[in-house]
């Protein structure tokens, strides 16, 4: 049995922050460098990264040589996707814009294997990367893999109890930039913004009362960090994309500042 992935929500179950490495970046190599830093999982973004089906899957493969788990975000609705990419191997799903209980249920109904759900049978990878029998993956695949709805507008606020009483959702995750949009009526884009920080403790709260898992997106390590004191259990640091710029950043100022230098020169 590959204790990487079924052993996940044991983890989480137990009180230790996961904190991932946000891909959007259709480059494998750029994947495993992070990982192979301590990350402790990785979601690979179909929704609104640069990915197509053959590096969501090479994604998913590389992440579990590495014994790392590979979440996928979809795109919105995109259910029935998500489902084949739990057959490809992936640890769970976000689902971006789960507004209502009915979203949810939905949502749920591709996650789940009967009588939860109404998953389709046909893994053909996801019982091999677990170390499943077949008969296993029926019985256990529920449990094994994630569907996390994304809470990210006024409507999912409003209906957050809801959807966090649907049985085939394990957990939320935190879409910061959305929901800083929704609660400003569309003023600003501002993941730390005072109403959303606030919103933040209110769905942890709400979530552990439920039993469920409380996700986000974080800007940077640090709000990684704050977040996880308050209950937040699987936490993105930032993007490969917002890395791979900072890094380049300090070095070109760095390089630029000792040889004198204040722009390109172009």
């Amino acid at each position: 049995m590959s204790d990487h992935l079924t052993g996940f929500r044991a983890r989480l179950e137990n009180g230790q922050a996961a904190f991932a490495a946000w891909c959007g970046m259709c480059e494998v190599h750029g994947l495993e460098v992070i990982l192979r830093e301590g990350y402790d999982c990785a979601v690979l973004d179909w929704q609104h990264g640069f990915h197509d089906f053959q590096s969501i899957e090479t994604g998913i493969i590389a992440a579990n040589g590495l014994r790392k788990p590979a979440f996928v975000r979809i795109g919105v609705g995109d259910f029935a996707q998500g489902a084949r990419f739990l057959d490809w191997g992936a640890a769970g799903i976000i689902a971006p814009m789960i507004n209502s209980a009915a979203d949810a249920k939905a949502f749920a109904g591709f996650m789940k294997y009967p009588p939860m759900g109404g998953r389709s049978w046909g893994p053909p990878r996801a019982a091999a990367a677990m170390g499943f029998s077949n008969a296993e993956q029926l019985a256990k695949g529920n449990e094994a893999t994630l569907a996390i709805a994304m809470i990210e507008t006024r409507e999912a606020m409003a209906e957050l109890e809801d959807i966090l009483a649907e049985p085939g959702i394990d957990g939320v995750f935190v879409g910061p930039a959305d929901l800083s949009i929704a609660l400003t009526r569309g003023s600003v884009v501002d993941p730390l913004h005072a109403d959303v920080d606030a919103a933040l403790t209110l769905i942890a709260r709400k979530a552990r009362a439920a039993g469920k898992i409380a996700s986000a997106f974080c800007p940077d390590g640090a709000r990684g960090a704050e977040l996880a004191k308050r209950g937040y259990q699987i936490l993105s640091l930032g993007t490969d994309g917002s890395m791979l710029r900072n890094a380049a950043r300090a070095e070109i100022r760095i390089a630029r500042g000792q040889a004198g230098q204040s722009d390109s020169g172009y």
